[in-house]
């Protein structure tokens, strides 16, 4: 490589100085650039700080309802532990009332119970005596229907033979009787005839016709 040829030691200063003007051109576009860009800066800062505002006063606004919301919640739910705490309490009660009633309900059912088990072996009792006595009668009304039964064929026989005797004596007398009439029988009839003259005498001295009668 060849050395650069010597420059002329007037054209050294102009250089320089061109080389400094270009370099204050610069400085100012590049202090405008900075400025511009320190402004975006700015700017943009800006925007974030007020999009962070934003976004914090959002923030709050929530928080807030949160809050409120937590409050509502809160309170909510002192209410219901309030209710629960009174359902509780009603629930005890009731419970309570109802365990008293299931004991009393048990022990009245429990004393009626034996109450009807002291009827039931009462009864019971009653109708094997009522059954006993019932076998007793059955018995004794089968002895007396027996003892009837034999009363009456004993009686029967009894009137028969008295029957037969009576029949026997009444035929008897009946022909002592018949005997006896055919004894008397003719005295009767002049009896009769001698009567039946006189009453025919007696009328006919009155003047009536025995006839006309």
């Amino acid at each position: 490589m060849s050395p650069l040829p010597p420059q002329d030691s007037k054209e050294m200063p102009s250089k320089t100085k061109e080389k400094g003007k270009k370099t204050g051109a610069q400085k100012k576009k590049e202090k405008a650039g900075a400025d511009v860009e320190a402004k975006s800066t700015h700017r943009r800062a800006v925007l974030e700080k007020e999009l962070l505002q934003d976004h914090l006063a959002l923030r709050r606004d929530e928080a807030r309802r949160a809050k409120a919301s937590e409050e509502q919640l809160k309170r909510r739910l002192q209410v219901l532990e309030a209710e629960l705490e009174e359902a509780r309490s009603e629930g005890k009660a009731i419970y309570a009332e109802m365990s008293r009633q299931c004991r009393a309900l048990q022990k009245e059912t429990e004393t009626r119970s034996r109450q009807l088990e002291e009827e039931v072996t009462g009864l019971r009792e009653q109708l094997e005596t009522c059954q006993r006595e019932a076998e007793t009668a059955r018995r004794e009304a089968e002895r007396a229907l027996g003892e009837r039964d034999q009363t009456l064929a004993q009686l029967r026989a009894h009137v028969a033979d008295m029957e037969a005797k009576y029949e026997e004596i009444l035929h008897g007398s009946l022909d002592r009787l018949l005997a006896k009439l055919r004894a008397v029988k003719p005295q009767w009839d002049g009896a009769m005839l001698r009567l039946h003259a006189k009453y025919k005498e007696q009328l006919c001295q009155f003047g009536l016709n025995p006839l006309d009668l």
